[in-house]
């Protein structure tokens, strides 16, 4: 009989702290940025849901973007996904914080989803026959669409479907993004296999070009461990060909994922062999836990989205499970043969047939409400449930009740039922953003009156007709903000501005100003580094960090802003002490090579000293060549 149990899971894991409260105004608006976590590891409880029969065992990180993060095989003893030892986030995602392991629902905006490290509603509900579902659920405030992740595991099955169900429910065609990213362990032998001749390849160099498979420039692109660099392969799987891929090892075993067929996109992501690629994988882990990833997504390649209409339910149905052919075949030199033996199992197991029928039959539990709640997402969803009045605002097999309403839409709700947005203090946080027009709208007329005309009203107002471009009305917006209450966040705001005019020392000045104000604040300090570095304002930045407490300074992006401030005055040693202290920079972006740059300007400046020479490219290249940056500052991903 298949199980569904709630446990806890336990693994070493680094803190995430709360949310950033400064708009990322130009990244990934509405939401707030986690960018505040550190790499002390600690061991730590996790929420898990289990779903098992005889054959599978599926185990989901509640609390964390409902990731599966296990699918063990019992038969074989085999675990058949990539299982990351640690939680350790590093700055991959639309808000910054992502971990590697385990498979991934990235729904609505390029990239890593912005609820991969928080909480999805979780509920559980049966068939008629006493099957248990498991259901998560969340709204996406981005497209602004409810999306519903159901989990089964037939008592027989070989295969754990996941059916997944998107809702537009809007009177106009939106954008739509979705892939589900799958992480394996990155084996000697390992190959990526998928149903096509041609992919799309993308390398960090900003290129993609279409290519043949498996061999192209002389290398089988098929073994992850034959990349130098970083790379992605989005294979060109014909409309006609059921759509799969799987990484087997020398046997002929491993993962294979199919889908019905609106999810028709495949791709292989790898770090590469490289120093950089190499680092990553033990920076998001520890060393001896390499990884790749295959994924499935609605478009061809991860640079598109796919126009959803509107009034619009999207279902697919995906399936995960171990895959066992003829190593000597799906390792042969014939390509066409390695897949088509593959191709023809599938068939045998899962074929694409079955999979639309499971797809229709499971419509009739996925409409089902939830029988009970076992975790609550954010409180979203109700708020502009709430708003909207429709009845029809998502099915009721999602439940955004306004009891799941949280602080950060109670301000809200109380400018929707009361006319206005509360008065609170300037020191505090300014709560969760808004974005869209329907707010707004009721935020310009709640400055009309005497309980709306506020600071925290006009702050919000500027936040909104940024985000329309409208550049000018958010000035005069945060200015009289300010006019009515000075706080650090209008403050911080106006140097936004300041910023993108190349108004450096005045970005500068606005931004210490807001630092007297709010002197605790990490993110705040650190942006005022940034600017007066800009600005060349260096004795200012020393004298500004020397005023900063303790456990902001110390920080690891701080003491690098330190360096680059000392390399421009050209003081070397400061630059190599620092360096040598070897800081801990734990929201290192993906592609940054700020820490190698460091590096090798401070030794171009000191060959160029010594050897009265000047900094040119002969000069970059031979110190590229003669002072490679040690393992643990190297993030490149291009070579």
């Amino acid at each position: 009989m298949t199980e569904l149990r709630f446990e806890k899971y336990s693994m070493p894991a680094a803190s995430l702290k709360p949310e950033n409260p400064l708009p990322p105004l130009d990244i990934c608006m509405p939401h707030r940025l986690q960018d505040d976590y550190d790499r002390d590891r600690k061991k730590r409880d996790f929420k898990v849901a289990v779903l098992e029969n005889d054959f599978l065992r599926a185990t989901f990180l509640l609390e964390l973007g409902g990731r599966m993060w296990s699918l063990f095989h019992k038969p074989s003893n085999r675990e058949l996904l990539y299982v990351n030892p640690v939680f350790q986030p590093g700055n991959l995602a639309i808000r910054n914080a992502w971990f590697s392991g385990g498979v991934e629902w990235n729904i609505g905006v390029q990239g890593h989803t912005a609820y991969t490290c928080s909480p999805l509603f979780v509920s559980q509900l049966h068939t008629k026959d006493g099957m248990p579902i498991l259901r998560m659920y969340e709204w996406d405030r981005n497209r602004r669409t409810p999306y519903q992740i159901d989990v089964f595991l037939p008592d027989d099955s070989k295969f754990l479907f996941v059916r997944i169900l998107i809702v537009n429910p809007h009177n106009k065609e939106i954008p739509m993004y979705w892939w589900s990213n799958i992480a394996v362990p990155e084996l000697p032998d390992l190959r990526v296999i998928a149903p096509a001749e041609q992919a799309y390849r993308h390398g960090y160099d900003g290129k993609m070009t279409l290519v043949p498979i498996p061999i192209a420039d002389g290398m089988d692109q098929s073994y992850p461990t034959n990349f130098n660099r970083s790379a992605d392969c989005f294979y060109c799987i014909e409309p006609d060909q059921q759509p799969w891929i799987t990484a087997l090892d020398s046997q002929g075993r491993g993962l294979v994922q199919t889908s019905t067929s609106r999810l028709r996109g495949r791709k292989m992501f790898v770090w590469g062999m490289g120093t950089g690629g190499r680092h990553w994988q033990e920076f998001l882990s520890m060393p001896g836990y390499p990884y790749i990833e295959i994924q499935a997504g609605l478009a061809r390649t991860q640079s598109e989205y796919i126009p959803m209409p509107a009034k619009t339910q999207w279902t697919w149905l995906e399936a995960y499970g171990l895959m066992e052919v003829d190593g000597e075949t799906t390792h042969g030199p014939n390509w066409q043969s390695a897949y088509k033996a593959v191709d023809e199992k599938l068939k045998t197991m899962m074929p694409q047939e079955l999979l639309e029928s499971k797809l229709m039959e499971s419509s009739v539990f996925a409409s089902a409400p939830p029988e009970e709640i076992i975790q609550l997402g954010s409180g979203w969803g109700a708020l502009e449930k709430h708003r909207s009045g429709d009845k029809d605002f998502c099915p009721i097999s999602m439940d955004f009740h306004d009891s799941f309403l949280e602080p950060d839409q109670k301000p809200w709700l109380h400018l929707l039922e009361k006319g206005a947005l509360p008065y609170i203090n300037p020191l505090l946080s300014p709560g969760g953003w808004m974005i869209q027009d329907e707010w707004r709208e009721l935020l310009e007329d709640s400055i009309k009156t005497d309980a709306g005309n506020h600071w925290l009203s006009w702050l919000h107002l500027g936040v909104m007709y940024y985000c329309q471009k409208d550049i000018e009305k958010a000035k005069q917006a945060w200015e009289k903000s300010l006019s009515l209450d000075p706080s650090p966040w209008a403050y911080r705001n106006l140097a936004v501005l300041a910023k993108a005019e190349k108004r450096y020392s005045d970005s500068a000045d606005l931004l210490l100003t807001a630092c007297q104000i709010k002197p605790d604040l990490y993110s705040l300090a650190l942006e005022c580094c940034q600017s007066m570095i800009q600005a060349n304002r260096l004795g200012d930045m020393a004298k500004f960090m020397g005023t900063l407490p303790e456990d902001v300074r110390s920080r690891g992006r701080m003491q690098i802003m330190e360096a680059r401030a000392a390399l421009q005055v050209g003081d070397l040693k400061r630059v190599e002490a620092i360096l040598q202290n070897r800081p801990s920079v734990a929201d290192v972006r993906e592609g940054e090579v700020t820490l190698s740059n460091l590096w090798f300007e401070m030794h171009e400046r000191r060959i160029a000293a010594t050897e009265n020479i000047p900094i040119d490219d002969k000069l970059r290249q031979r110190v590229r060549k003669d002072y490679p940056p040690p393992s643990w500052l190297d993030f490149r991903q291009a070579t």
